[in-house]
């Protein structure tokens, strides 16, 4: 799709709209469904994973269909149509036996089977958050919520608008589009609505483990809390004794008793031991 005289000289010989090409040639986009005169227009979104983490690439599909003729328009050269061709190659088959809107409907049913595979390395991130969050929480997992949450949040962007699309291009009353393929159509409805509730629960789940990593800081920071808690009550009194011991104060007996310096340092130790038998007992160590 780099070469702009392609695009203008096709929309010249089949009498396409400015407005259109220029969609085309915008690559951003929303998913969208337009129907004009002697053809109708597509825009939707590939959507594949990669592989070394959950991040997504994304390539703007445009297709022109006209009575007989066919036509897309992607952002790069890749094997996303791979499926179709190898249809079409076969000879035999319903692709050759059926129309233009047939076709077209193996192309959509094509890029939205792919969205399958994303919900699939979706789902595998997800399960690698979780018991991640069970055994060692860091604050590099925060990072990777926040970030699948950001490109759930893109990929709906482009997913949702498919039940649109599909239910407006249902709703023609084109006569390139005939009865006999609205049932292929539909299913690909089916597919969309079922890749759209599978984003939005992961969703759903990530809030979850959004709220379980929170509540597994928090509950680390009490527990950091709790031990200080129990080393401060056990100081306060010893730091008492020293405080009433390190007064400066002439007339004060204790410091003229013979076994007053061993007595403190039996309290010292004493209180410690008790005080750490009495929270042992409560269940606070």
């Amino acid at each position: 799709m780099t070469n702009v005289e392609i695009i203008e000289s096709v929309g010249k010989l089949f009498n396409i709209h400015p407005l259109v090409l220029e969609d085309i040639l915008n690559t951003h986009q929303r998913p969208k469904f337009e129907e004009f005169d002697g053809y109708l227009f597509i825009v939707l979104k590939s959507l594949l994973p990669k592989e070394a983490n959950f991040t997504v690439n994304y390539e703007q599909i445009s297709i022109l269909l006209l009575n007989n003729i066919v036509f897309t328009f992607k952002e790069k050269m890749d094997d996303v149509f791979l499926p179709v061709i190898q249809r079409i190659r076969g000879g035999k088959g319903t692709l050759r036996s059926l129309g233009a809107d047939y076709l077209t409907h193996a192309i959509l049913d094509t890029i939205v089977d792919q969205y399958f595979g994303l919900i699939d390395a979706l789902d595998q991130k997800v399960d690698s958050i979780e018991e991640e969050l069970l055994s060692k929480p860091t604050s590099n997992t925060l990072n990777t919520i926040q970030g699948i949450r950001r490109e759930i949040i893109i990929i709906r962007r482009y997913v949702s608008p498919l039940r649109e699309l599909l239910a407006a291009l249902l709703r023609s009353e084109s006569g390139i589009l005939h009865e006999k393929t609205h049932i292929y159509f539909r299913d690909v409805l089916d597919h969309a609505l079922r890749v759209t509730e599978a984003i939005d629960s992961f969703r759903d789940i990530l809030s979850g483990l959004l709220d379980i990593y929170i509540s597994s800081v928090s509950n680390k920071m009490n527990e950091v809390m709790k031990v200080l808690t129990v080393f401060a009550s056990i100081f306060i009194p010893l730091t008492f004794l020293a405080g009433i011991y390190g007064m400066n104060f002439e007339y004060m007996p204790e410091l003229k008793w013979k076994w007053a310096y061993p007595m403190l340092w039996v309290g010292f130790i004493t209180i410690p031991v008790v005080l750490l038998v009495y929270f042992k007992k409560k269940n606070w160590l």
